[in-house]
């Protein structure tokens, strides 16, 4: 599997999955002439792209989906929950490539396809938990908090894409921040912050997962590098080490590192 997130965070998310046999995008949250300038920098055509993955209907998730899945006939996976809040938004999407999804896994060529739902305030927000070849990714961003389902659906994935959102008293000091929107994304269906991503990373390095990439890191409530240290200041007080334990890395609105998982 190869793996590239195009791009995380308030801005846009999108992030880029292959297999030998197929070519998937995870949400596409940027613009589509900007997803088909970042697949040519990994030498992607992107009318090879066999199909995008939808987490929910929030327009960081779906900005460039009418245009990229109309001009190039992608098909477009959806939970079924959640279709009808996706579509209504398209303009120029068929209808014919909405391939609606449930709880069971399913598979796209040799690409196996399992989700979890997420609590966020979406209709329906899916995680991803993407596998071929014993190797297996998971893209979990959008949730308010975790909890046992999820952690245990993602366990033993080599590769974790996992919200780490805001420091809390960043968000809570913000002054152009509304006292709403704050206790929104401090919210159970809000967004993950550093602290309790730190916490659910403690989980996933005891059940074997090596990778974690920092994302949809807020551009107003968070950085790059107060995500980093205060998730590795949290593991390494629970004995877990970055580095020898488990390797922390962030992701932005640019492309970030492309994995080979052989």
């Amino acid at each position: 599997m190869r793996v590239c997130n195009l791009s995380s965070g308030s801005d846009g998310n999108c992030t880029y999955v292959e297999t030998d046999n197929v070519k998937v995008l995870v949400d596409i949250g940027i613009s589509a002439s900007e997803t088909v300038k970042r697949l040519r920098v990994l030498g992607v055509d992107a009318k090879d792209i066999d199909a995008i993955l939808i987490s929910h209907e929030h327009s960081d998730h779906i900005k460039g989906l009418d245009v990229f899945a109309s001009k190039y006939k992608t098909k477009v996976y959806v939970h079924s929950q959640g279709v009808g809040a996706v579509y209504t938004k398209m303009k120029k999407l068929s209808a014919k490539q909405i391939y609606s999804f449930d709880d069971m896994p399913f598979t796209i060529g040799d690409l196996n396809v399992d989700t979890v739902c997420l609590p966020h305030d979406a209709v329906h927000c899916s995680g991803f938990i993407l596998s071929c070849n014993k190797r297996k990714i998971s893209i979990i961003t959008d949730l308010g908090h975790t909890n046992d389902v999820i952690l245990n659906k993602i366990s033993g994935s080599s590769l974790v894409y996992l919200e780490s959102n805001h420091d809390v008293e960043m968000l809570k000091n913000n002054p152009n921040y509304p006292y709403k929107l704050k206790i929104r994304i401090l919210g159970k269906l809000g967004h993950l912050s550093n602290l309790d991503c730190a916490k659910a990373i403690e989980f996933l390095a005891k059940t074997g997962t090596k990778q974690i990439m920092l994302s949809h890191i807020s551009r107003h409530n968070n950085t790059q590098s107060l995500a980093y240290t205060s998730v590795c200041k949290y593991l390494a007080s629970v004995g877990i080490v970055e580095g020898r334990d488990i390797k922390i890395s962030t992701t932005s609105i640019n492309m970030s590192t492309i994995f080979k998982l052989n």
